[in-house]
This record gives structure tokens, C-alpha cells and sequence, in this order.
């Protein structure tokens, strides 16, 4: 079974069984997945409300978008469990001899390639998603702007979460060309996203603060 298709409780406990995946990933995922979700949800609550009349066509493209990233956020998720499979699988080639180590040596680097390459395309779902959440920030049904508040934090966790499962693949890599970049595209992202993130978490808290 995909993990975007167990149930929150399953998932919780295929979570906590001790095996190594469904894992931080997929739990990153997930934390980007509902956040997005949050946002769409808080378009959705805002449409048709009086005041936001004009608003219509910029609050359906929100919501498109938001579905467009949360889509994404569940391939993600399902991909991160896959190819961490895929590195189990390829640790676990002989290596009887020196054309059996070479093949498994192969397996191994192209399973930390795709294990580094996952996680840096979640990052770059939640930069996406956090500009989106911070354009919604203050245009929206004023009655539930906590929702993008927490949008925001989820966010920036699934952020942050996917730069730590980019980071912990890296010194695995010997094509250092290619973790170089990995690792200058992730610290970019990360440079951009979390800052906007918090920014739209303390407009929240002010908007909350001062009613």
C-alpha cells in the first residue's frame, strides 16, 4: 500500500513500528500535503463571503494551485518511502566479489542519488507552497487567518524537515559535483522559503493580536 493511501492512524503507527520507512520523509510529506490543504481551505471559506465579491477568479486560482501542490506534496511523500526501498534493496546486493562490489557500489550511488534528488523536489513544493500562503496573508476571510498561520509553520517545518533528509544523503555521494549542487539548490530554497514562512506567521499573530 502507497503511504498517501493508509489512513492517519495507520500511517501514525507504520510510523512508530520501528522500521525505518514510512519515515521522516514521508512524515515531511505529509506536513507539506496538509499545509498546502489549509491554505486551499481557507480560499474555499472565503469565497462567497461578503466583502470578497471581486475576489472570486484570484480565490479559484489559489485554489487550483493549492490542489496542484498538494498533488504534488503525495508523490513526493509515496516517492520518499519508494526510493529509500530502492537503497535498502541495493545494500543488500552480494558483494562476493570484485564484479559483484562494482555492480552493488553502482546500485548504492544511484539509490543515494534518488534518496538526495526526492527530498530536494519536496523543498522545492514547499517554496511554492509558502509564497502562495504568504500572498493569501491579509486577503482573505479574516475569521479564519489563524488557519494560515499554521499553513505557514507546517510549512516551514516540511520545509526544513526535507532540507535535513537532503543533508544526511550528501556525504554518501561520491559525485561530489552533483552534491555540491544539491546542496547550493537546497541552501537557496531554504534561504528564501523559511524567512517568508515566518514572516506570514508573525502577520498572522499580529492580525490575532490586535482584533
Amino acid at each position: 500500500m502507497k503511504i498517501a493511501d493508509m489512513k492517519v492512524t495507520e500511517l501514525i503507527n507504520e510510523v512508530g513500528s520501528g522500521t525505518p520507512a514510512p519515515g521522516g520523509g514521508a512524515v515531511a510529506g505529509l506536513a507539506g500535503g496538509v499545509g498546502v490543504a489549509l491554505t486551499m481551505m481557507v480560499n474555499g471559506l472565503t469565497l462567497g463571503k461578503k466583502g470578497f465579491e471581486n475576489d472570486r477568479e484570484r480565490l479559484l486560482d489559489a485554489i487550483a494551485k493549492g490542489n496542484e501542490l498538494k498533488e504534488r506534496f503525495i508523490d513526493v511523500m509515496n516517492r520518499d518511502s519508494e526510493v529509500f526501498d530502492g537503497l535498502i534493496e541495493s545494500l543488500a546486493l552480494p558483494k562476493d566479489d570484485d564484479a559483484h562490489k562494482a555492480i552493488r557500489r553502482g546500485a548504492v550511488q544511484a539509490s543515494f542519488r534518488s534518496c538526495t534528488q526526492v527530498p530536494l523536489t519536496m523543498m522545492e513544493i514547499c517554496s511554492e507552497a509558502i509564497d502562495l500562503c504568504a500572498e493569501l496573508v491579509g486577503t482573505t476571510n479574516p475569521n479564519v487567518v489563524s488557519d494560515l498561520g499554521i499553513a505557514a509553520l507546517t510549512l516551514k517545518t516540511a520545509m526544513q524537515s526535507a532540507w535535513l533528509n537532503v543533508l544526511i544523503n550528501l556525504s554518501s555521494l561520491k559525485d561530489k559535483a552533483f552534491a555540491d549542487e544539491c546542496c547550493q539548490k537546497g541552501e537557496a530554497l531554504l534561504a528564501h522559503a523559511v524567512p517568508v514562512a515566518q514572516e506570514s506567521y508573525e502577520k498572522v499573530l499580529k492580525v490575532i493580536t490586535e482584533k
